[in-house]
């Protein structure tokens, strides 16, 4: 593979290869070669990590089956985050807000979708020392030649898996998992949102999408994307990240969503700061007469404080992670990009 060379140009659409030996510790040896690749595109940057960890736990291949979903959510979490924040610092830095990034999790045993790499521009990998790449699926192994290898940051040396204490009660999968949200100019909150739900869940994933009759009133609501639009990237999205499962992607006016009514849904995921929403479901079911859900919280602070620094904590706690703040930088950027073209007051007729 070709040694990466400060003479790269910038392309629109890269992938980045990778792998991970455990879930226990946040990939340290990912941060500088996500930058360096986060820095050479324009457009999308799809971070693709290969491990038999994300096999289906319920493989028909006992040999190949992948860990329970549901007992480690707090590394897959701590994975997630840790890979989104390095790519949105850098795009930050750049003011290249809407570059799109993509953390797809896939296991070995899975067939690799020749769409997730076949438009890339370029393609780089990275593994942690003395660790190999899985073996590569034959839409990669044609371009094999062409994959630019990347040095891995230090890390600290391989150590066993912990195995997390197994809840006997929560199964490795949910068959019907229900989350909501906004979903506006589709950013990593969303995407680790969307992600963490789909990893969960075995058959179905439901998906409320707020309508757009509930969204009068925020803020650059002039650059806020329509309904169909938002559905359509949340989908986009979701058969990336988790093709072959149901996404059921419905438009929603109150908290409750299908959740208010649907008695199929096991498992419900939400953030930290909709965990109210989530109660109030809880006390909705009840009086229903539906069953009870099991509530899954992304909260990628207090889930990975050994894993971020302070810098990305603050990125994750500020508003530069959000749709508000995409918003604005359009709203911006757009009267910015006016201001240019018009004519200076002394320029002659």
């Amino acid at each position: 593979m070709p040694a990466l060379t400060s003479t790269l140009d910038d392309v629109q659409r890269t992938v980045l290869l990778t792998t991970v030996h455990t879930l226990d510790d946040p990939p340290s040896f990912l941060a500088g070669p996500v930058s360096t690749v986060a820095r050479k595109t324009t457009a999308s940057l799809r971070i693709v990590i290969l491990s038999p960890f994300f096999n289906a736990p319920d493989h028909p291949d006992p040999a190949a089956r992948g860990l329970s979903r549901t007992a480690h959510w707090d590394g897959v979490q701590r994975l997630l985050t840790f890979v989104y924040v390095q790519a949105t610092k850098v795009a930050q830095d750049l003011g290249n807000i809407l570059l799109d990034v993509d953390v797809l999790l896939r296991g070995t045993a899975d067939a690799f979708p020749e769409e997730l790499v076949h438009e890339a521009d370029r393609i780089f990998s990275v593994v942690p020392q003395d660790t190999a790449l899985p073996p590569l699926p034959a839409a990669l192994e044609r371009r094999r030649d062409n994959i630019i290898a990347l040095e891995p940051d230090e890390h600290l040396p391989h150590a066993p898996p912990r195995i997390p204490p197994i809840d006997p009660s929560v199964p490795p999968l949910y068959p019907v998992v229900a989350l909501g949200g906004t979903f506006d100019h589709l950013h990593a909150g969303h995407k680790i949102l969307l992600s963490m739900g789909a990893w969960i869940a075995r058959d179905k994933l439901i998906v409320g999408v707020t309508d757009d009759v509930l969204l009068k009133k925020k803020e650059y609501k002039e650059v806020l994307e329509p309904l169909d639009t938002r559905t359509a990237r949340t989908r986009a999205f979701l058969e990336l990240f988790r093709p072959g499962i149901v996404h059921d992607i419905v438009p929603i006016v109150d908290v409750y969503g299908p959740t208010g009514w649907d008695p199929n849904i096991q498992a419900l995921v939400v953030s930290k700061e909709t965990l109210p929403g989530a109660s109030s479901i809880a006390k909705h079911r009840e009086a229903q007469a539906l069953p009870t859900l099991r509530t899954f919280v992304i909260d990628v602070i207090s889930a990975t404080e050994a894993s971020v620094d302070e810098e990305d904590a603050a990125l994750l706690k500020t508003a530069k992670m959000s749709s508000t703040y995409i918003r604005e930088w359009i709203v911006k950027n757009n009267q910015h990009s006016q201001q240019q073209q018009q004519p200076s007051s002394g320029a002659s007729s």
